[in-house]
């Protein structure tokens, strides 16, 4: 196999992960993430179509997998299994109970089709790595998965607030964004009863309660929202 083919056949699986990853992607988007010209991307889709991968082309929009279409687990190398083991001891120091329990179960997931001797040094490596702030760490919220399902779906939800001064409040929220500040998770929403965006603390959330009702997404980027109000 030359050069030439050993490199289009690691183009060509990287963007099957990337068809993995997310849910439609350019022509544009791949050309400038693999610095290849748009042609060649067409090629690319073609070669991969006619080895028997569903990739639909929505028109004026880009590529996609066929919705159900499973592809077996990617399998990771020793150096890329332990950093997502370092990484799962650095979300044992987050707070929020939710959040810590989703991802130590994604990480269980990903042990599964880890090779055995891969496995075993891994499970090694998380006995044997601390990070001093995360030993017998305090878990203060446990709302942060659903507002996250909130979020990422656009629905109107209900929280019971506690402000700073003590105060109990009932507030209609719209999801826009969450920041991670010193272990603590802040929630960026449009609230109702202020009509303005407002910060509120994960901890400060006492109830919570997730409406069938949708909101109009904000046509915004994070970055815009700074730019915008800060």
């Amino acid at each position: 196999m030359s050069d030439t083919d050993t490199k289009r056949l690691s183009r060509l699986t990287a963007i099957l992960i990337q068809l993995q990853t997310k849910r439609l992607l350019t022509a544009t988007e791949l050309a400038d993430k693999f610095s290849v010209s748009i042609r060649t991307i067409y090629r690319d889709i073609k070669a991969l179509e006619q080895a028997g991968i569903p990739v639909l082309t929505e028109e004026g929009k880009g590529y996609t997998l066929m919705q159900g279409y499973k592809i077996p687990p990617v399998m990771f190398t020793e150096n890329q299994a332990n950093a997502l083991i370092l990484a799962e001891q650095l979300v044992l120091k987050n707070k929020d109970a939710s959040f810590v329990k989703d991802y130590v179960e994604a990480i269980d997931k990903i042990k599964a089709v880890l090779g055995y001797n891969v496995r075993d040094k891994a499970n090694l490596l998380a006995e044997r790595t601390r990070f001093d702030q995360n030993i017998n760490g305090e878990r203060n919220s446990n709302n942060l998965s659903e507002i996250q399902f909130a979020l990422t779906n656009f629905n109107l939800t209900q929280i019971e607030y506690t402000n700073e001064a003590g105060q109990i409040s009932t507030r209609l929220i719209e999801p826009f964004a969450l920041l991670s500040v010193q272990g603590n998770w802040l929630l960026v929403a449009w609230c109702r009863m202020r009509n303005e965006f407002r910060y509120f603390r994960l901890d400060r959330i006492k109830k919570l309660h997730i409406l069938s009702e949708r909101f109009t997404p904000h046509n915004m980027t994070l970055q815009e929202y700074f730019d915008r109000y800060y």
